[in-house]
């Protein structure tokens, strides 16, 4: 009994310990932004969702309502064309915004660059405003850039609790159609929660055994996915970190691993569409989590920005 207990605790330590980051205990280095302006513009945006607006689901629908009347008009500021992918939940209309700049080499082939808009009964600042507003910015970037593949910048609805993974959420009914009409989606990339970093000491956290390989300051981006998309994750590595002195980490996972397929991506798997997530990690760095103190004060507007800016390169190297 006592050899049994003994094991059972020296398990339960070691699966502990490997929660934590093992790997580097340095700060981020000194980098620099050749967009000045950008941290302003991504703060006004998560300011717009997160303070202005607030908790944004279809139990907040004029909210809701508004989030995506912001959304669209900042995708029509670019000179994007905007469509609406619109259905019914609980009797009320909801939809997705899709703003595209088409291709004019191989227009039939599709990158798509996504995040939720809605909320988990919470302001929602990094869960999902952050996402929203690195979107937008990119949308923005991207608008004045050739591309030889069609762009397609989509904001998708309920994403969030009671939704995820049933009929009814966005990208699942948006994923699902694309395959319908077998269109030629080459790879998805899904902002989720991007803009909280820490330089502390175990501030990072992992599922159990990850630790070993991973940094121990929450002070980096990780591009997830699973095996089937490992290509499409270290394309999305390799080419942020050629042009972006922000630190980066992937992560390719077995679809089971907790948070693995934590947002919109999924949808685009489900489909057999080529699909990542990135993300600050979310519950595994940020206590606010799904909370009401997810407010943007928190948020690190200039690290954003530097994400921000290494994804643009990234973009348009998908779309060539």
């Amino acid at each position: 009994m006592f050899r049994l207990i003994l094991i059972a605790v020296v398990t339960v330590v070691i699966v502990k310990f490997t929660t934590f980051g093992w790997q580097g205990f340095y700060r981020v280095q000194e980098f620099s932004l050749r967009d000045k302006s950008l941290p302003d513009r991504l703060k006004q945006h998560v300011v717009k969702l997160s303070g202005e607006i607030g908790e944004r689901s279809i139990f907040r629908y004029p909210q809701l309502t508004r989030a995506a009347d912001y959304i669209t008009e900042q995708f029509r500021k670019c000179g994007l064309s905007v469509k609406f992918q619109e259905y019914l939940v609980y009797e009320k209309k909801v939809k997705n915004i899709i703003a595209e700049k088409a291709g004019d080499k191989k227009p039939e082939e599709i990158i798509i660059l996504g995040a939720h808009y809605d909320t988990c009964f919470n302001p929602g600042a990094n869960d999902n405003a952050s996402a929203v507003a690195g979107l937008l910015e990119l949308a923005s970037l991207m608008s004045q850039e050739k591309n030889s593949r069609t762009i397609r910048f989509i904001a998708f609805v309920n994403e969030e609790p009671p939704f995820f993974k049933t009929k009814d959420m966005g990208s699942l009914l948006y994923a699902r159609r694309a395959r319908e009409e077998e269109e030629n989606i080459k790879a998805a990339v899904i902002l989720e929660t991007i803009g909280y970093y820490s330089n502390k000491l175990f501030s990072q956290r992992y599922p159990m055994l990850l630790g070993p390989f991973y940094p121990n300051r929450a002070n980096f981006i990780a591009v997830v996915g699973n095996f089937t998309n490992r290509r499409l994750v270290k394309e999305v590595n390799t080419c942020f970190r050629q042009y972006s002195q922000f630190p980066i980490r992937s992560a390719v996972l077995f679809d089971f691993v907790a948070g693995v397929d934590f947002s919109d991506h999924w949808s685009f798997w489900q489909n057999e569409f080529p699909a990542i997530m990135v993300t600050d990690t979310a519950f595994y760095r940020y206590s606010h989590y799904h909370s009401n103190s997810d407010t943007y004060e928190k948020l690190n507007y200039r690290s954003l920005a530097a994400v921000v800016e290494g994804l643009k390169p990234v973009l348009s190297n998908l779309a060539e």
